[in-house]
């Protein structure tokens, strides 16, 4: 079967409670508001929200990976607010493996545990698959983040195993990133999954 370049590109998305928009420098702002919780960086570093110039910073800088095509990176906004409730993104992009990762997402605390993560994983797992024709997506977490690590399981990736000492943090400490996949021959059942854990949500 001949399937369509695997050229990931910025794209919006959304279900009837979540948006997901391409970032953008605009989004400084809300990116900072939602992420300047210093428990959301505990298993990351950098922390990218300790100030509103620190996330100017990085913002710009996933900028220039989106034009590199190493990255495409999202706000996520909650359609009843209308406000920015956290971030995501593509990475790792694979394109002769037809593989991605989806990563670097945060939550603000008070949507987390909420649709919010449900329906934006949805979003991303489908488009990679139905529309990108993608082969494997994967996720990475640190070995000890366990909520990160529920929250993958929990739209249904499977976890593959540890990968060991696969980053020297800034602190020179080593980090054991744990890793799960959803291939494509999977995702009809996890697309299932997914839309009925969403169709029960509030």
């Amino acid at each position: 079967m001949k399937r369509p370049p695997f050229k990931p590109e910025p794209v919006e998305l959304q279900t009837d409670k979540v948006r997901l928009k391409p970032l953008a420098l605009e989004h400084a702002e809300g990116f900072f508001h939602a992420g300047h919780y210093p428990e959301l960086w505990q298993w990351v570093a950098p922390n990218h929200c300790e100030s509103l110039e620190a996330s100017k910073s990085w913002i710009e800088e996933s900028l220039q990976q989106q034009r590199l095509g190493q990255h495409i990176p999202f706000v996520i906004i909650d359609k009843a607010s209308d406000h920015i409730v956290g971030s995501t993104r593509y990475c790792s992009i694979r394109e002769q493996d037809r593989g991605i990762e989806i990563g670097f997402t945060f939550i603000t605390p008070q949507y987390q545990r909420s649709y919010v993560n449900t329906h934006a994983k949805f979003l991303l797992l489908q488009h990679a698959f139905e529309t990108l024709a993608a082969v494997r997506v994967e996720f990475k977490t640190h070995e000890k983040n366990n909520p990160s690590r529920n929250a993958i399981q929990r739209i249904g990736a499977t976890f593959e195993g540890v990968l060991r000492n696969l980053r020297i943090l800034p602190d020179g400490s080593l980090r054991n990133t744990a890793i799960f996949s959803v291939t494509h021959q999977e995702w009809p059942e996890v697309k299932d999954s997914l839309q009925q854990k969403i169709g029960k949500e509030f």
